[in-house]
């Protein structure tokens, strides 16, 4: 599908980035371009690669200058740059909002200035009815992204995908409790009954593939996706490592929700149902305030939010499936010591 163009991945250095090379690099892509400010992982990644198609960019995208260099000649882009620690953000929070904020709107600005095709931003479901710095700062580039979609003359498709948790990308829980096995060390949780949304790298990259073929301006795409709470993964992780370690409560951390949502019941009464999907188009509605006041639509209050405590909850033995399907966890089995155990780049 991106047969002699070039991809353009902000933030490519991290996980979603390592699962689209892993995906697309020896396909017929033209060039895959990554951009980010860690000259460290990308000399890493260089070095492991060692292949041309892939182009590095040292930049920022709070700079402009350093991301419309990176955007010249590119088809596409897939907008991952952001600052993703919901207690980092707590105590920074102005540091959110110049990557997450302004940050995504320079690289739109440049998608449009550049004629990119189609650029695509993730997002995440802590966006949805946010209660802390990261979760409004991403909720605030989607508004920025479906805003961008309704200005432009479209020559440049703008959409959005919208993600729960990514098992094994950096910051996830469940490298730290490996970790903490390997380690003989403590399994600290927050809470035993908060619940999470479970989706592997794969199911992120299909997912802003999906957005790449269905997308049009202003969409956003959510992938239906199966939740555990954080002690039956704790527990499932145990019994993969056939471990002894103790679970050390620690209760709720900065910004923390009990369940995370994908959908809101406002989107969900309007939200086009797919196979594995749900699409949420951006309102077409323009700022002629009398079609807010005097056209009505559907009765929201017959919906509810689609959250990680409704959606289909995996048992303990489920979980072990699942997890056992990710190299990064089968990788850490076969591993001796926590010192030998490595999970990307």
């Amino acid at each position: 599908m991106f047969k002699d163009k070039i991809l353009l991945i902000t933030g490519g250095t991290g996980s979603f980035g390592n699962a689209v090379l892993s995906r697309f690099l020896y396909t017929d892509i033209k060039q895959i371009r990554i951009f980010s400010r860690d000259e460290k992982k990308q000399n890493d990644m260089r070095s492991l690669l060692k292949n041309d198609k892939v182009k590095f960019y040292i930049g920022d995208v709070r700079d402009v200058e350093s991301i419309n260099q990176a955007m010249k000649g590119v088809d596409y882009v897939f907008h991952a740059a952001a600052l993703k620690q919901v207690p980092s953000c707590e105590f920074y929070p102005l540091e959110a909002v110049n990557t997450n904020i302004l940050g995504a709107h320079n690289v739109l600005q440049a998608a449009e200035l550049y004629r990119v095709k189609k650029a695509i931003v993730l997002s995440t479901d802590k966006a949805v009815y946010p209660i802390n710095a990261m979760g409004i700062s991403k909720a605030m580039m989607e508004k920025i992204m479906v805003a961008k979609s309704r200005f432009f003359d479209q020559s440049t498709i703008f959409c959005g995908t919208r993600y729960g948790n990514v098992m094994g990308s950096r910051g996830s829980v469940i490298p730290l409790f490996i970790e903490q096995i390997l380690n003989g060390e403590n399994i600290t949780i927050t809470d035993p009954s908060m619940t999470r949304f479970m989706m592997s790298l794969d199911d992120a990259v299909d997912l802003v593939l999906f957005a790449y073929s269905n997308g049009r301006p202003g969409d956003i795409f959510v992938q239906k996706s199966p939740s555990a709470t954080i002690y039956d993964l704790a527990m499932a992780l145990k019994k993969i490592f056939n471990a002894k370690n103790e679970i050390k409560i620690l209760g709720t951390r900065h910004g923390e929700k009990k369940h995370e949502t994908l959908l809101t019941r406002e989107e969900k009464s309007h939200a086009i149902e797919m196979d594995n999907y749900y699409k949420v188009e951006a309102d077409g509605r323009d700022l002629n305030y009398n079609k807010y006041f005097s056209e009505g639509e559907v009765a929201i209050d017959t919906f509810e939010d689609y959250n990680s405590s409704n959606t289909l909850r995996l048992s303990v033995d489920q979980v072990i499936e699942l997890l056992l399907k990710q190299e990064f966890v089968i990788k850490a089995l076969n591993s001796k010591t926590a010192k030998t155990y490595s999970y990307g780049i």
